[in-house]
């Protein structure tokens, strides 16, 4: 590499971790006592992957998405799903047009850069295979015709953990395309008491709000531009065997001296590594380092591997949660 590239690529580097601090910085304004999820979903960003966010009602969790959009300067849309939702509601339908004799196909709400898909384990299979669709092929089908979907394309999902009547548990597969699934808990005092001095969710959200609103951080091209500076983050050797490590210790716990192989029922998958390494990456360059630590995977793993990974009855039955197997693993897994 030439003098001038490395001067360009050191360019590069200190532009993003300046307009990464600014998003930071213009997000915490509107959402206030949630800087963990924040940073989170800034990883999924900059990763390029689609994140499922847990939390009971009133979180905020509509609202960071759609402060986040605005200040990537991209359109967004809002779908809330329910039972009686189909596959046309999101993906788009056909219409005839009899002057022509043809079907035009008329894009559902779907094509769009960011997706917040609100209750997502309230629809129905049919509903759930559509988004499945879009978020790992990048495109929809309506009738005959594919949709291609915007490079910038995002899925972010939410769900309720405490409400179970009239939902349709996620299958596996469509779990296993989520990069990471955070879980919301309660802001702090301190953090409640600010949000009173905060323009009400209407205000932020009405038209005349946002246009006047502050100018956005990044644009599309920016994000793509984030995308492959994420990817050019070092990963040394011995990081990359920690990882692996890492995700084979959920799949064949007994080779790596820990008694879970009973509490366990289904590892996680190869996709878990990629993304684990992915996430590391984004996480690395948003703590302002062009290379990747143990720091940045542990930070991250069991966000990546939550949804990932099924325990069994057993575990249950002895009251251990997922994060706990994961906890364990991570303590017994030596650092490099």
């Amino acid at each position: 590499m030439s003098s001038a590239e490395i001067l360009a690529e050191r360019s590069s580097f200190e532009d993003a971790h300046h307009g990464l601090g600014l998003l930071i910085g213009r997000l915490e304004t509107m959402v206030v006592g949630q800087r963990p999820l924040i940073e989170k979903l800034i990883v999924a960003l900059l990763a390029g992957g689609h994140v499922l966010v847990e939390g009971v009602p009133g979180l905020a969790k509509t609202r960071v998405v759609r402060a986040m959009a605005q200040a990537l300067d991209l359109p967004f849309r809002r779908i809330q799903f329910t039972p009686d939702l189909l596959p046309a509601d999101l993906t788009g339908t056909q219409i005839y047009r009899p002057s022509t004799g043809t079907f035009d196909v008329r894009p559902g709400p779907i094509v769009t850069s960011v997706l917040l898909a609100d209750e997502i384990n309230r629809a129905p299979a049919k509903v759930q295979s559509a988004l499945l669709e879009a978020m790992q092929e990048g495109q929809v089908t309506v009738g005959d015709e594919t949709i291609l979907l915007p490079e910038t394309f995002w899925v972010l999902a939410t769900q309720n953990p405490i409400e179970h009547e009239g939902t349709y548990p996620l299958p596996e597969a469509q779990l296993d395309r989520f990069l990471l699934k955070v879980l919301v808990g309660y802001p702090d005092r301190g953090s409640e008491l600010t949000m009173l001095d905060l323009p009400s969710v209407v205000e932020a959200s009405h038209p005349e709000a946002r246009e006047d609103g502050p100018p956005p951080v990044f644009n599309p091209g920016d994000v793509a531009r984030l995308r492959r500076l994420t990817s050019s983050i070092e990963v040394a050797p011995a990081i990359k065997e920690y990882v692996v490590d890492l995700v084979r210790a959920t799949r064949d716990p007994e080779a790596y001296g820990l008694g879970l192989a009973p509490l366990i029922e289904l590892g996680a998958s190869p996709r878990a590594t990629l993304s684990l390494v992915r996430a590391a990456r984004a996480h690395a360059l948003l703590d302002r380092r062009e290379y990747v630590t143990p720091h940045d995977v542990k930070s991250l793993a069991r966000d990546v591997l939550r949804h990932r990974i099924v325990i069994s009855y057993e575990a249950d039955a002895e009251g251990l949660s997922v994060d706990e197997i994961l906890l364990k693993i991570l303590d017994h897994i030596p650092v490099p």
